[in-house]
């Protein structure tokens, strides 16, 4: 684990709940600060990161296709 610095622990503490940004300096990689019950309702089942299954997948072909042909009608009346 690693341990904040006084300065670092004052950074944290941003009045809009937002969570802190931190920069690897030699990757240039970006990091999200959360705080561990954050992170723990994230992980217990408000986020689900699993492989979409073929049934969502159709769900959202279907979509796309709703839409497409709603643009399409759209753009296909005469003004």
């Amino acid at each position: 684990m690693i341990e904040l610095t006084e300065s670092q622990r004052r950074s944290l503490q941003k009045p809009n709940g937002e969570p802190a940004r931190v920069l690897d300096p030699a990757t240039k990689q970006e990091y999200v600060l959360l705080k561990l019950e954050d992170y723990q309702r994230l992980v217990e089942g408000a986020y689900d990161d699993s492989p979409w299954t073929d049934e969502e997948m159709d769900l959202l072909a279907a979509e796309v296709d709703a839409m497409l042909d709603d643009d399409m009608a759209i753009e296909d009346t005469p003004k």
